[in-house]
Order: C-alpha cells, then structure tokens, then sequence
C-alpha cells in the first residue's frame, strides 16, 4: 500500500475542494491508503467524506495566526502516517509542504496549481502575495507539480516554478452525477420562480473581483432590452461589501427584477439544470473552471471569458469573449439565446466532449500513473496484478 496525505486549508465548497474530494473517493483502495488533512474544521464537504476508507484529520487551527498548535499538530499526524506522498492543495498547502520536505526527506512532495495568472496584490493583498513569491523561490524542492490547466502552467513556469517538473492534468467532471435532469430542473425554477418559457441565464460562482460580476450584470442590462423572457441568476457568495456594491449596482442598471442573488447552493446538479445558458465572466485568475465543464456535462451551451483553459474546455461547442467587455458579452448571450430558440444546438454533443476530454475516470488514471512514477521505491510493495489497476 502506498501511504498518501492529501493536505489542504478547508473542505468548503470550491473547485479545488471539489476536486480534491472527488479524487480521493475515486482512488482505488487496494493500491492507496489515503488521508486527507485539512486545517479547519466545519467545511460541507466533510460529510461526502465520511464512512469512507479514508481517513480525515481536522488539524484545528483557530485562525490565521494560530501557527505554533496547527503546525505541531501537523507535524505530528505526519511522523504518524509516514506518508509515502504528500500532495498539496492550493497555495498555502503548497508552501508548508516545501517547508516540511527537509522534515520528510523520504516522503515524496507534489504540489498543485489550481488557477493561472492573477493580480494577487490587488485581489488579496501583500500576504498572499509574497507567500506566491516565497512558493515561486522554493518549488524546486517539490518532487512533482500538477496543475490543472494549460495556462496555469504557463504562468507558474514563468514565475520560477520549474518546468521539467510540472505536468497537466486536468480537473475531473463526475459525468454520473452532472448529467440531464428534468426534474431537478423543474423543482428549482419552480423555486426561483421562473416559467418554463423563460430563459435563465446563469453565473457560478464566488462573489469575488475576479469573477468580474459587474461585467454579467452589464450586459444582462444590455440583453434584457431584447425581451421579458431572460432572467439571470449569480450563485455564490462573498464578503459583505462586496455582495452590498453589486446589489446596489443592480439597482442601478434596473435589473432587481431580473437578476436573483442564489447566495451558495449545494445542489449544483439542480442549478446547472435549470440554467439555459452558464456564463463565465472571470477576468484572471481561473486554471480549469469545474462550472463550465459540469454544466456541458448537463448540456448546457456556456459563454465564457477567454481565461485560464476555458477555450479549450467549451471547443468549438461555446463562446469565448474577450474578458471586461460587455458588449461582446451580451452579443454572445443574445446569439445563443437565438439558437435555443431556433431548437439549433445540441445537447448530448456539448455533453459528450466532457465525457471524452475531461472524466473522472481520466483524472484519476492520470493522477495514479503521476503519482506511481513518483514512488517508484514503492512499486514493489503492490502486486503485478495491482499495477495494471
């Protein structure tokens, strides 16, 4: 058995959350033991975990500067689990790992690279920034980098991460569950109060500058002069002031009566059902957005900025706008608005590319090979008839 610890700052919901949790449940078991620690407790997520083979580890830290009792605590499930592999999750997951590695001689460090570029600075303050630069100067210590997109590669290799070290793979859409469904599509428009005629336009995704709300609410401004029949929706949630600003925006551009503020939901096969149209808005930032892939898999047209690997997640099956520009934003919406109408797109092919781009199934062969490879010290302890698994 291969010993792997999972290391990550919440199980809230999120996308590398998300699909953290969807790895692990899909790892097979008779090649890996699994733990997954995570620094504070509470998170939703928790529950999809549990009555599971694999094992959590609440590390209890209280905040962000209860260091010494959350570090010792780590340190000493660590030296408990000998893990074989420690793979991080997001940035600061990633740094403390680079920090353990001269602890852990034996143990194998991966990282992961979970968005692409960003103006940490502007966004999330001098903090998070000079840990960015901090995990830039000591990622050569890492064994093995996994990013998650193309252009988070790109940037990240040009930040200093090292190359020869990095790989792609990409995030996983569970195709069981994300699929056609009339009737959770049904029970929530029914909720939020749109008609069957209606057409419902939708935004996933955390009340944030880099999704660049501003910008949907603008060109949901523009198309709305186009009919009564569209209705958009954002879900997700953020600070306070923030979500404030852009009610008050909404009001301003007379859309209180068009727009529905969901607020975070966990039923997210029910949300991208009901959707006739996902859009992304991002304006950095994204690596592999899951929104986009898991509405496709419901077969939902998607617009999206062009950021991170959208493009090459919607294919020649979406729309991909230039970032902070309304007017193509709402052009785009418009157009595929009349497609719907027309009966002209078709749903199981938009479906059909996540199924054979972007499965569960892929991202966990991909990531068992990756981390095999990694332990090649390893290989003897399973059995040939294990290996091909």
């Amino acid at each position: 058995m291969i010993k792997i610890a999972f290391l990550i700052r919440d199980l809230n919901y999120g996308g590398a959350q998300r699909q953290l949790v969807t790895l692990v449940k899909a790892l097979p078991t008779d090649i890996f033991a699994i733990a997954v620690l995570y620094f504070y407790a509470d998170g939703p997520l928790i529950k999809e975990l549990e009555y599971t083979n694999i094992k959590l580890i609440c590390l209890d830290k209280k905040g962000r500067w209860d260091t010494l009792n959350f570090l010792r605590n780590l340190y000493q499930n660590l030296q408990k689990i000998k893990p074989d592999v420690l793979h991080a999750y997001l940035g600061e997951a990633n740094l403390i790992s680079l920090f353990l590695k001269p602890l852990f001689p034996k143990t194998k460090i991966i990282l992961s690279i979970r968005g692409s570029e960003e103006n940490l600075l502007e966004t999330y303050g001098k903090i998070s920034l000079w840990m960015f630069r901090l995990e830039s100067w000591m990622s050569f210590l890492a064994d093995l980098i996994i990013a998650n997109s193309k252009a988070g590669k790109k940037y990240h290799v040009s930040q200093g991460f090292p190359a020869p070290k990095t790989i792609v793979i990409p995030n996983g859409i569970d195709i069981k569950k994300f699929a056609s469904n009339l009737e959770e599509r049904n029970r929530l428009r029914a909720e939020w109060q749109i008609n069957q005629d209606e057409i419902l336009i939708g935004l996933i995704g955390r009340l944030s500058p880099m999704k660049d709300h501003p910008n949907f609410l603008q060109a949901a401004a523009l198309v709305s002069q186009k009919g009564d029949d569209i209705k958009f929706v954002c879900v997700g949630t953020g600070s306070e002031d923030y979500a404030h600003k852009l009610l008050e925006l909404t009001a301003e551009l007379a859309l209180t009566e068009k727009v529905i503020w969901a607020g975070s939901r966990s039923d997210m096969l029910a949300v991208h059902n009901a959707l006739d149209i996902a859009v992304l808005t991002s304006v950095n930032g994204e690596g592999f957005p899951n929104v986009i892939g898991e509405a496709m898999a419901c077969g939902k047209p998607c617009i999206a900025t062009d950021v991170g690997d959208s493009a090459w997640i919607v294919g020649e099956l979406g729309t991909i706008v230039p970032p902070q520009n309304s007017e193509a934003l709402a052009e785009a919406i418009c157009a595929t608005i009349e497609t719907l109408k027309n009966h002209q797109f078709e749903p199981e092919k938009i479906r059909q590319r996540i199924v054979d781009n972007f499965s569960v199934e892929s991202l966990v062969n991909n990531t068992q090979i990756a981390i095999l490879n990694e332990v090649k010290s390893h290989l003897s302890l399973v059995s040939p008839s294990r290996r091909g698994n």
